[in-house]
């Protein structure tokens, strides 16, 4: 039974058929190109489109919008201690800002980070200061037909192999993302984090968690590991967050708002220096360091929202919610990535179309008939978005927070359901422009049918 009920609402309309090819011809054939309002169910992103509480809007509305030392700063400050551990913090106007702040700081050319799967900005960031990202998922992450409890771990081997071949004092950082969410969504124990800790300590690197589903990843953990069995939400998250050196935070995420961000820095001397360091870059990139390109409102949304996802109630709904769409969806013959994660279902379109070979994007296929049949709109996860990386051919069906109801989700698994009956008759895709940084090249490319 869920734990909230609406108190605002919006209308939206499915627009007809017509209306939706010519919207996806006008896009080229890239539905991040879509306008809003043509898009009947929007599964693009959980990022920032979620729905706040009462209490944060309460809270908007005594925001401190003071340029410098702001009141609104200082809530968020100990929320952030509260709730994450992180008694230091850097702000910023979302994740890949703090993404920006934190990796200029550690990262330079030749150098080498490590993760258990770069998701794209933080891929971009790291390759944007001359680094090289290095993805170290454990065995069967990136097979969508392997299921764990934990399938969105670090291997720790793996990555002891790179250091191996290129010596510790390249690899300055090592980032492990909770959920990992270009592994499906798939949580990280608490475990592999020590284990993690243990392995940075060893080679001198300074252990980063990308913190943006930090909640979502402890209930998982509380409902996998036996540790945890008893344990709160809130407890769970410390206790992980605990072994970090240093997180990114998007606070579109888990920080149940629409815009925000912060890096939490640890207390602690030996990072002193990348604390200072990390506030002067936000400044020239970011704004002042009480508030880093949020309005004082923000901030204020933010500090109240980093409470209430740690909240039992509000992350049972959240995962539960996007587990009763992945269930459904596997009922109705759709290939999806099982256990579901807490964010997303992910699609196998690489199953749903094995007829389209992985370099004419599947997945672009499967997001693009997605839209034409229901007005249903998701993101391409594979050789589209992540070009040269061999990752599976995935489409992400993104739930925002609080935001859709039950009638909502099975218009979708219609939708996916209809699109998988007729999969044999869909054709791939070709780019016809893009972008010159490929890793980003998904969110402004335009393609055409090749059929």
């Amino acid at each position: 039974m869920r734990s909230y009920r609406a108190k605002m609402v919006e209308p939206i309309r499915l627009p007809d058929r017509e209306e939706r090819e010519a919207a996806l011809e006008q896009a080229g054939h890239n539905v991040f190109n879509l306008d809003a309002d043509a898009v009947y169910v929007d599964l693009l992103t959980d990022s920032g489109t979620g729905t706040m509480s009462d209490a944060q809007w309460a809270a908007m509305v005594q925001g401190d919008e003071a340029y410098a030392g702001s009141a609104s700063f200082a809530d968020l400050e100990a929320a952030a201690s509260d709730v994450l551990g992180f008694d230091r913090i850097v702000p910023a106007h979302q994740g890949r800002g703090a993404e920006n702040v934190l990796y200029g700081c550690l990262v330079d050319d030749g150098d080498v980070v490590l993760n258990n799967t770069h998701f794209d900005t933080t891929r971009a960031h790291v390759v944007e200061h001359g680094g090289e990202p290095v993805d170290c998922p454990v065995d069967g992450a990136l097979d969508p037909e392997t299921s764990g409890d934990f399938m969105g771990n670090f291997d720790t081997e793996r990555a002891r192999a790179v250091v191996d071949e290129v010596g510790a004092d390249r690899v300055p950082a090592v980032v492990v993302t909770v959920t990992n969410n270009s592994a499906a969504g798939q949580p990280v124990s608490v475990a592999n984090v020590r284990e993690v800790r243990a392995f940075c300590d060893d080679i001198g690197a300074t252990f980063v968690i990308d913190a943006c589903r930090f909640a979502e990843n402890a209930y998982f953990v509380r409902e996998r590991e036996p540790e945890f069995a008893d344990a709160t939400v809130a407890e769970v998250a410390r206790e992980q967050l605990s072994y970090a050196d240093a997180c990114i935070m998007s606070a579109k995420k888990d920080g149940l708002a629409n815009a925000g961000g912060f890096v939490g820095i640890r207390d602690d001397p030996s990072f002193d220096e990348l604390f200072e360091r990390a506030k002067q870059r936000a400044i020239l990139y970011e704004g002042f360091t009480t508030y880093g390109g949020m309005a004082g409102r923000d901030l204020a949304a933010v500090a109240v929202g980093l409470r209430e996802a740690v909240t039992d109630e509000y992350v049972r709904d959240r995962v539960e919610q996007v587990r009763w769409l992945g269930e459904r969806l596997d009922e109705a013959g759709v290939p999806v990535v099982l256990p579901t994660g807490g964010h997303a279902v992910y699609v196998d379109a690489g199953t749903m179309c094995p007829h389209v070979p992985s370099e004419e994007f599947p997945g672009q296929a499967v997001v693009c008939e997605l839209y034409r049949e229901g007005g249903v709109r998701g993101v391409e996860l594979g050789e589209f978005a992540f070009p040269g990386t061999d990752r599976p051919d995935l489409v992400r069906l993104a739930v925002p927070r609080r935001t859709y109801a039950r009638d909502h989700l099975e218009h979708v698994v219609e939708t996916a359901a209809a699109v998988a009956d007729h999969a044999a008759d869909l054709a791939g895709y070709e780019v016809v422009s893009e972008p010159p940084m490929a890793e980003l090249r998904h969110f402004s490319a335009e393609l055409r049918p090749l059929a």
